[in-house]
């Protein structure tokens, strides 16, 4: 199993999920998820395969051997399965900031229970891995305003809604706002409970 070396453990449990450095086997699903979901994701273009194993193979797996990578992706397994993906991009290590990627199976995000699980568990984990392993400071997201449940999630595990980005951007001919939510490393310590 491949590992991050800026990570003092190969995994991280919580709940019956646990996240592993993003596995090679899993590039083609998360191409799939990508393709199906991309009115949520800053992608513009469908993926081919090779797009996939390109971009993974030049931007994602060299960074597995740096001290202080862009981006730390992780497969989010159950079962050994892989269910999605996430991490933390845009990692500045001199500002100790990231933001949160996170992308599920397609099929599980049509179950509300089951999206509610697997997103809430993942930002526990992550804000584990972020604030304690990694001496991060702050975390953030940006999500479409349309995306009401997600944003009650994000909510619900503590991030703080910090601004709204005014019909920023343009998705099936519509303007659309973003919302950026956020957390500190004092708000964690003060409020972290579960992992």
């Amino acid at each position: 199993m491949e590992k991050y070396i800026v990570l003092p453990r190969d995994s991280y449990s919580f709940q019956g999920y646990t996240l592993v450095a993003l596995r090679r086997q899993d590039i083609l699903k998360i191409k799939a998820w990508r393709n199906d979901q991309i009115d949520i994701l800053r992608q513009k273009n469908i993926l081919t395969d090779q797009d996939q194993k390109n971009y993974y193979n030049k931007i994602v797996f060299p960074t597995y051997g740096q001290n202080h990578p862009g981006q730390i992706l992780f497969s989010i397994l159950q079962e050994d399965a892989c269910i999605g993906y996430g991490g933390l991009v845009h990692i500045s290590w001199e500002d100790k900031r990231g933001e949160i990627s996170f992308l599920v199976d397609s099929d599980r995000v049509y179950d509300s229970q089951t999206y509610q699980n697997d997103f809430q568990c993942f930002l526990e984990i992550i804000k584990h891995i972020s604030f304690t392993d990694l001496g991060l400071n702050r975390l953030f997201l940006e999500t479409y305003d349309m995306r009401k449940k997600h944003i009650q999630i994000i909510e619900k595990s503590g991030f703080a809604l910090e601004g709204r980005l005014k019909e920023h951007v343009i998705i099936n001919g519509a303007s659309i706002d973003s919302l950026i939510h956020g957390m500190v490393k004092s708000d964690y310590e003060e409020s972290k409970n579960i992992y």
